[in-house]
């Protein structure tokens, strides 16, 4: 369906698949092309494809965010030694990073495409508590998983049709559903937490089923993100992605269907919500309408220090997932040294606020 262009009322369709195809790799393309003045001979051709192949494999602004990691790591060895530097601690960190890291994922193609999801968070509520009532977990750990999955799929859909279909700013459109998937949950769970009583997806949560010390949640999260990174780095998907998201005119002008790719991008969204629902399950053994509480600020921060624009046209995977584990490492190095959560959001205020100028600076020096 994905490799079937279908242009809007008034576009030129292509011939072909194979056409919109190269459209949007050259639409794409042209969102990330070099300073005007750069010389645009063979051999330079060359240089450039070859140069751009390693950009794609060691990015600077991953390397940067690595060296970070590796300060707060430094920090917390030093500050607390017998406590940071454990195996399980480790664990935590991985596994507090993998619910919020799936998201991310999501999120990062949506903005990569210009548009932006507040909704996420509570996605994840709805998802959680309708997942977790009585009726659904008499079907056990796949009536669970279903059941969240759906619930963030069909979310997803509501945003997706009032975006691309309605003509709704995504801005309003996902806060909408924000306040109504956060009201239903409160109203689903009559403000109560609901247990879950189904013992395999409780066990998922135990250290008995770690594979080689690696528990279950954090490689759900190793799995989205390396499908998630095939899909945006390597599928026709992805390359419409980046050029809607550079040029949505430009890219509809070329035979990219627009509105249906916005449609997909919500629909991924939503159900990356379903499934970091579900594992927040398996996390915390229940299911609240306070659940994915600041999620979107969150994801929507770590896209952005990743080095996501968050006006669009470019995105990245890896560099989401440095900046939830950079966040998560900050959460967890403040708890150690019992700092208030206060200075926790005032850190990564700061922490976004110097991301979003240092990618302002950087667009303007490519520009």
């Amino acid at each position: 369906m994905l490799n079937q262009p279908g242009g809007q009322p008034g576009s030129a369709a292509p011939a072909n698949a194979v056409s919109a195809d190269a459209a949007a790799e050259s639409t794409a393309t042209l969102t990330k092309q070099s300073p005007p003045g750069a010389s645009n001979g063979r051999p330079a051709a060359r240089r450039a494809a070859g140069g751009g192949r390693l950009r794609a494999l060691v990015d600077l602004r991953n390397l940067s965010l690595v060296g970070v990691l590796a300060v707060l790591v430094a920090v917390g060895g030093f500050t607390k030694p017998n406590e940071f530097l454990t195996t399980d601690n480790l664990q935590l960190v991985l596994t507090q990073a993998s619910v919020i890291g799936v998201v991310t994922v999501g999120m990062t193609f949506v903005i990569t495409s210009g548009g932006i999801d507040l909704s996420v968070g509570a996605m994840v509520a709805l998802a959680s508590v309708w997942a977790t009532t009585l009726a659904t977990q008499d079907f056990g750990l796949g009536g669970i998983l279903m059941c969240a999955v759906l619930v963030g799929l069909g979310c997803g859909l509501v945003n997706g049709v009032l975006i691309a279909y309605g003509g709704m700013v995504p801005f309003i459109a996902t806060l909408a559903m924000l306040a109504s998937a956060r009201g239903l949950a409160l109203h689903l769970s009559d403000g109560k937490t609901q247990v879950v009583t189904v013992q395999p997806v409780l066990d998922l949560g135990l250290p008995d089923s770690y594979v080689l010390g690696i528990p279950p949640l954090v490689m759900i999260f190793a799995l989205v993100t390396v499908v998630g990174w095939l899909v945006l780095n390597r599928t026709t998907f992805g390359r419409r992605t980046v050029a809607i998201g550079g040029n949505a005119e430009a890219a509809r002008l070329a035979g990219i269907d627009v509105r249906r790719q916005r449609l997909m991008l919500y629909l991924l969204s939503g159900l990356c919500c379903g499934i970091g629902a579900f594992m927040l399950i398996v996390l915390t053994g229940s299911g609240q309408n306070t659940n994915g509480n600041l999620y979107e600020l969150d994801a929507i921060a770590a896209a952005i220090i990743g080095g996501t624009l968050l006006s669009g046209g470019r995105g990245t995977i890896t560099g989401s997932v440095l900046g939830v584990l950079v966040f998560t490492t900050i959460t967890n190095l403040f708890a150690l040294n019992n700092l208030q959560s206060d200075v926790q959001q005032i850190a990564k205020g700061a922490i976004i606020v110097a991301a979003v100028l240092v990618q302002k600076g950087r667009t303007n020096h490519e520009g």
